[in-house]
């Protein structure tokens, strides 16, 4: 019997995580009889009563496993770990608050069962602020844009891996993955298949602007050469610019000695100007540096606190 995991990965999900694995669990029951499941709950140092439940679950169901973090090791390398530990024939990632529909599950089984390595979902609307699902639509665009790899609009992580694919990741020892631009870049043929976002089940997300911004450089600085290049070629135009005024004043200057009066304006706005264009260009080179940093230190991706019932799964290996 082919087993299929689900890896859900949490923070402060007390009140979804238990009603995701019930409708997982009848999910299976009704559309995936002939499957074993395996479903991963992987806590990212919640501070509610998410391991609690996620114990109680693990001690009532064999299948059910749990992993807690010793701390909050972010957004992408949790899930990304999670993923690791998962001994099905695929692997389907989602959210813990119902975001990303249980009822689409049967069909990804389907899309793999017909030979696709990744299926995927990816959002064509979203009942979620309009406001906030405009302006991720336009990151996904400009990514796209500036981006030297393919890349994937309106794609958050959810979707099924087949264990060649699950190998793929394991053999990549990236400290700081960022799963979405890997499944653009390194993926085999992939089906894609739309749906609408639905709201939160309960709860509030922990996403906020730090967040997000954190998961727009990890894009930016690990799929696109535009921000170096930027900075080197306005930099040089300024550079070439400032010459050509220069000059000019300088000419000016000699030509009308005792008539033309430059002033500190000119001078007080170009340093202006110039500083803040460099203040600019040296956080796009940290952040780019920042990345390079978290790599090469090659830190693990998180520091495991606890797991449960994953004995069982080695003895029946």
């Amino acid at each position: 019997m082919k087993r299929i995991s689900i890896v859900v990965p949490c923070y402060n999900e007390e009140e979804n995580v238990e009603a995701l694995a019930d409708a997982l669990k009848s999910m299976f029951k009704k559309n995936l009889e002939n499957y074993q499941y395996e479903i991963i709950f992987i806590d990212n140092d919640s501070k509610d009563k998410t391991r609690d439940i996620i114990r109680k679950m693990c001690a009532e169901d064999k299948g059910i496993k749990g992993i807690f973090n010793a701390k909050n090791f972010g957004q992408f390398n949790s899930p990304y770990y999670a993923m690791l530990q998962s001994t099905g024939d695929c692997t389907v990632l989602m959210a813990a608050d119902f975001q990303d529909p249980v009822d689409m599950v049967p069909g990804f089984v389907k899309e793999w069962e017909s030979g696709y390595k990744i299926v995927i979902g990816i959002k064509k609307s979203s009942q979620e602020n309009k406001i906030m699902y405009w302006l991720r639509g336009c990151y996904y665009k400009l990514i796209k844009k500036l981006s030297n790899v393919e890349q994937i609009e309106q794609f958050t992580g959810f979707g099924l891996y087949d264990k060649r694919f699950i190998d793929v990741l394991r053999n990549l020892d990236d400290p700081t993955p960022f799963l979405r631009g890997i499944v653009a870049e390194l993926g085999f043929h992939r089906k894609e298949i739309p749906y609408e976002q639905p709201l939160r089940r309960a709860g509030k997300t922990s996403n906020n602007f730090y967040k997000l911004y954190d998961a727009a450089m990890l894009s930016f600085t690990s799929y696109t050469k535009v921000g170096l290049r930027l900075a080197t070629i306005f930099g040089g135009f300024c550079s070439a610019a400032s010459m050509v005024i220069a000059l000019v004043y300088l000419i000016m200057k000699l030509m009308y000695w005792d008539r033309f009066v430059a002033g500190m304006a000119p001078l007080l706005i170009s340093m202006l100007f110039l500083g803040s264009v460099q203040i600019f260009f040296i956080g796009v080179v940290g952040e780019y540096i920042l990345s390079i940093n978290s790599r090469v230190m090659k830190r693990p991706l998180v520091v495991e606190e606890e797991r449960i019932n994953f004995e069982e799964v080695q003895d029946e290996a």
